[in-house]
Formats: structure tokens, C-alpha cells, sequence
């Protein structure tokens, strides 16, 4: 996979609002979410063991796969068309934890198949 057009996933929490920018939004609350388990609540996606238990149901793994492949056939359409940036929404609640640990696999993911990529997660800078 490698189109012309510039990526953007964007991890955010849905009681935060919708992304106006977002082209494409997946919706990652049927993961397990780890603010329920104490010991991470206070964490982020961003750190290892918070992604490890998002990824911990195989559901995670599964998203991943169907989410790139889907990409793949999707994006160099979108850059036929004369379109050079899409931006990705991935949201949870809060944009802590689940977003932020899906948008970072998918960036990393959509990196590695040679698209170029960048991350954000809006909630970590507004609201971490």
C-alpha cells in the first residue's frame, strides 16, 4: 500500500466530541477498557502495559487487520481522486486509553505498508 496522500489518525473520546476533520472514524469501545482495572486508570495507551491489556481479548489483534486491509484498498482511491490528506478518528470515552493505544498500532501499521503517517491523540494534549 502506498498512495500519495498523507495520513493522520487521530485518537480522541467520544465525550469530548466527534473530530470535525475526521474523514474516517472507528469506534474502539467493544474493547476491554482499562479504566475500569486500577491500576492502569491513571495511564495511558501510549504504555505498554495499557496497550497489552487493550490487545489482551484477541479483538484488538483482529480490528488491526480488517482496519488495514480495508485501508489498503481504500486509500489509493481517495489519492486517485485528488484527495492528499485523510484524517482517521479513533475514539474510546475518554480518549485515554483504547483510542489512544488503536491509533498508535494503526499509524505504526499503516507506517510499516509504507503510507505516510502521523499521530495525534487529542485528548492526551487537551485534557492529560
Amino acid at each position: 500500500m502506498k498512495p500519495e496522500i498523507q495520513v493522520k489518525v487521530l485518537s480522541f473520546g467520544y465525550k469530548y466530541g466527534l473530530p470535525a476533520e475526521a474523514s474516517i472514524i472507528f469506534d474502539m469501545r467493544f474493547l476491554p477498557n482499562p479504566y475500569w482495572v486500577e491500576e492502569l486508570r491513571d495511564h495511558n495507551g501510549l504504555e505498554p502495559e495499557v496497550a497489552e491489556y487493550v490487545m489482551s481479548s484477541g479483538e484488538g489483534e483482529i480490528f488491526l487487520r480488517q482496519a488495514e486491509t480495508l485501508l489498503s484498498w481504500m486509500l489509493p482511491g481517495y489519492a486517485k481522486k485528488g484527495i492528499s490528506q485523510i484524517v482517521i478518528g479513533v475514539g474510546c470515552t475518554g480518549g485515554q486509553h483504547r483510542s489512544v493505544a488503536m491509533a498508535h498500532a494503526l499509524a505504526e501499521r499503516l507506517a510499516k505498508a509504507g503510507c505516510a503517517v502521523t499521530e495525534e491523540h487529542r485528548e492526551l494534549s487537551l485534557h492529560g
